[in-house]
């Protein structure tokens, strides 16, 4: 078997949500240099129009058509469910990568930051996967299941407020909701996986990261020494969107630079 047939994603299609910009972007990206057909899908639809132009205009194996979506309610996520079958008559792959984040110090934390980001963050990406089964599993074979791809993040998985609590706990909750989900799907032939990143360069993550010198901080304090790549992402998602990762589902990928397994410093070894 040859690279490329492990990680070819030709005549597939693909939904991105929060494709035009940060690690949905990269993923987009990816997924058509590797032959998908891709559904960009965002809040700001001029924005994911904008980016599948770009992303056409390289010439490469797959395609891409961008359109508005929103996740953050109950009627978005029917609208955008309207909108991909408009488009497509089954569905191979399903990025959930849209999220918002809130940021305040403990003490200052508002209630009203809890609903909006666990909408989104968890309930949103719950519901838009349930009400896209249908085409997922339309697409679905014992060799070759459809994929679902949850975003979560690092601070999901290890102990860091850092003043987005609701964010974190979200995270923490995305990356368990896989797991069930993986666990409930496996019958119908969707793997359910998720990808813990660290930092990388988006509009989220834009005050720290915005340019290199604060890149350069931020990457000293990940043991890798840097912030995540475009490729960091790519390289997960081919892996888990073509046949290579056909056998795998309830995994969440560390693509944190080492983040997630920091721990508390050697202690015995400083008491020496």
């Amino acid at each position: 078997m040859t690279p490329e047939t492990l990680f070819s994603l030709n005549g597939k299609t693909a939904l991105v949500t929060g494709g035009a910009t940060g690690i949905g972007r990269m993923a987009a990206e990816a997924l058509i240099r590797a032959g998908a057909h891709v559904l960009i899908a965002s809040r700001k639809g001029d924005a994911c129009e904008q980016v599948a132009a770009e992303l056409n205009a390289l010439g490469t194996a797959g395609s891409a058509e961008g359109f508005a979506g929103d996740i953050g309610s109950e009627v978005g996520i029917d609208a955008l469910v309207g909108e991909v079958n408009k488009r497509t008559q089954s569905l191979e792959i399903l990025m959930n990568n849209a999220g918002v984040t809130w940021g305040a110090p403990m003490g200052q934390f508002p209630h009203s930051a809890w609903d909006k980001v666990m909408s989104v963050n968890v309930a949103g990406i719950f519901d838009l996967t349930q009400k896209l089964l249908p085409l997922l599993m339309k697409s679905a074979s014992d060799d070759d299941p459809a994929r679902v791809v949850n975003i979560g993040s690092v601070m999901g998985e290890v102990p860091m407020g850092d003043g987005a609590y609701s964010y974190s706990a979200s995270k923490a909750a995305v990356i368990h909701l896989s797991k069930i989900m993986a666990k409930e799907l496996a019958p119908y032939r969707v793997t359910v996986n998720a990808l813990a990143p660290g930092p990388f360069v988006s509009r989220m993550t834009a005050f720290a990261t915005e340019d290199e010198s604060k890149r350069e901080r931020v990457g000293k304090a990940v043991p890798l020494g840097r912030v995540g790549r475009d490729e960091d992402i790519a390289g997960c998602m081919l892996f888990l969107c073509g046949r290579g990762g056909s056998y795998i589902t309830g995994a969440v990928l560390p693509v944190s630079g080492g983040i997630n397994v920091q721990t508390g410093g050697n202690i015995f070894a400083d008491a020496l």
